[in-house]
């Protein structure tokens, strides 16, 4: 693999920093409801997301937002480690796309959460952070399609039974990023100190951070045995 320095990689990081922000800008839950005459925003929870769009539109709808969304967390991902596969940080045996991958994805995720389009109060990301740790894995490991749609599958099938949208949301989320987080320290045993090894775990932490923190209310709620179920099986279509 090649050489590149970070003096050589800052300016495309800070590049693809801003791309992937205003991607996670877009909201497809608000054009896929505009489109539907009712903004999501004033339907259900009022969470622009996949879970609010299934209780308010049907599963179809629930689905192909969820799959857009999951499409807009993928892409800057596939760009990360597609442009920067075949180099490592100079001096360190560090996959540059190891970091980059990830890097872009939380970005993704803050313009997700904090759109400036929307004025800053956007979605809570966890269809695009799905769609970021099932690309991230998948682009090395082509099986792992399959094992990131039986999470997905196994999710849903959590949610439809016990109809917290929100915790089994988080645990999808929480269930990729450890599966993620051993191959790295799999695969970088002897430089687990080093600093973009570091680095690489810290994106996935701050995902995780980042989605948790957006589900604060749902999780105070859930708590207080006050959480908005979601009742996935008994939803009926509006006429």
């Amino acid at each position: 693999m090649k050489e590149l320095a970070f003096s050589n990689l800052w300016y495309w990081l800070l590049l693809g920093a801003v791309v992937s922000y205003f991607v996670g800008c877009f909201n497809f839950a608000v054009i896929i409801s505009r489109f539907k005459k009712k903004d999501i925003r004033d339907q259900g929870s009022g969470n622009p997301g996949s879970l609010n769009m299934a209780r308010t539109f049907g599963l179809g709808i629930g689905f192909l937002n969820l799959f857009c969304d999951c499409l807009k967390g993928a892409i800057p991902v596939l760009c990360g480690y597609l442009i920067f596969k075949n180099y490592q940080f100079a001096g360190t045996g560090v996959a540059v796309s190891d970091f980059t991958r990830y890097f872009f994805g939380v970005f993704v995720i803050i313009g997700h959460i904090f759109p400036v389009t929307m004025k800053f109060k956007g979605g809570k990301g966890i269809a695009s952070t799905v769609g970021i740790f099932w690309c991230g894995l998948s682009c090395e490991y082509w099986w792992f399609c399959f094992i990131g749609l039986g999470a997905i599958a196994l999710a849903f099938l959590y949610i439809y039974i016990f109809e917290w949208g929100s915790m089994g949301s988080l645990l999808i989320v929480s269930g990729l990023t450890i599966v993620q987080a051993v191959f790295f320290v799999t695969r970088y045993t002897g430089a687990l100190s080093g600093v973009w090894v570091i680095m690489s775990l810290m994106m996935l932490l701050a995902l995780n951070i980042l989605t948790w923190t957006a589900h604060r209310k749902n999780l105070y709620l859930l708590m207080c045995g006050e959480e908005h179920h979601t009742s996935l099986g008994r939803h009926k279509r509006p006429v």
